[in-house]
């Protein structure tokens, strides 16, 4: 594995080229459906982070000509008001997923909001029941990020199969599925998987042996070129906000290395918000079969 992936050139994975393929091609799906799938979105309080991303989230539904409900409350809203909205959402046939946008005010408790979720509308892919289901290996919302991912190396051809895949993180959003993900038995996976993280006290001991890094911390610049076997896959999934600035957990030298790399904006970015789209879809395709 190692021999064949050191003789790849470096090929940056342009995860917006690959998000816009995605959204045409649901766009064109959405036009054969007889029902009009609807993604809500919850937002809490008035985050600029949060609203910017809420804000892309609502322009790629009227772009693909999926229906947007959104509900903004305050940021000292009670958690019997969210629980209502939630509720509202879970008994909407015109929503047939949504999200809670995280983070959530301090009064309010995000496990409980995110348990609230009818699991069949988790947007998100984050409700315990569907995380099962990725355990289990069947079928159900595939957290947005890490399925964003996997596409991203089906996409440009990264080897996976029989792969040793570091992951450094082990979040819920992205790190503990995204190991899940690779491990399973399926198309674009069947990898060997470690996962580390930042109390891990020497990372590069773990990621000089891996074909593929898949960096997920929230830590800018994290990995450098020093702690990459040349010819490696290397993903940047975590970011951190520097002022405007979006930093990427990948230093951008990697690139001088790596066989594959993600660039530092219109990398896993905006193949996240793509995947949104298509759980979306994939919710309103289950609905319209129980329907007929």
């Amino acid at each position: 594995m190692s021999s064949s992936l050191s003789q790849v050139p470096a090929i940056i994975l342009d995860g917006q080229a690959l998000a816009d393929k995605v959204k045409k091609r649901v766009h064109e799906e959405i036009a054969e459906l007889d029902i009009v799938p609807g993604l809500g979105t919850i937002l809490v309080g008035n985050d600029p982070a949060s609203e910017s991303y809420v804000g892309a989230k609502i322009r790629d539904c009227e772009e693909v000509g999926i229906r947007s409900i959104h509900r903004h409350l305050p940021e000292n809203v009670s958690s019997q008001d969210l629980m209502a909205t939630i509720n509202e959402f879970n008994n909407d046939d015109a929503i047939h997923a949504y999200i809670v946008q995280l983070p959530l005010p301090k009064q309010l408790n995000e496990e409980q909001a995110l348990l609230a979720i009818d699991p069949n509308k988790d947007a998100d892919g984050l409700h315990p029941t569907n995380l099962g289901r990725l355990v289990m290996g069947v079928e159900g919302p595939v957290p947005c990020t890490p399925r964003g991912i996997q596409l991203l190396l089906e996409e440009y051809e990264v080897p996976v199969d029989g792969a040793h895949v570091v992951v450094i993180g082990r979040g819920l959003t992205i790190g503990r599925p995204m190991a899940l993900l690779m491990a399973l038995k399926r198309k674009t996976a069947n990898a060997a998987v470690t996962v580390v993280h930042t109390g891990v006290a020497d990372l590069a001991t773990h990621t000089k042996r891996a074909d593929i890094i898949i960096a997920a911390a929230g830590v800018p610049n994290l990995v450098k070129p020093n702690m990459v076997r040349e010819g490696a896959a290397v993903i940047g999934g975590g970011i951190t906000r520097e002022g405007k600035r979006i930093l990427s957990d990948v230093d951008e030298s990697v690139g001088e290395k790596a066989g594959w790399v993600t660039p530092r904006l219109g990398g896993v970015g905006p193949m996240t918000r793509a995947m949104l789209l298509q759980n979306t879809l994939d919710a309103a395709k289950r609905r319209e079969s129980e329907i007929k």
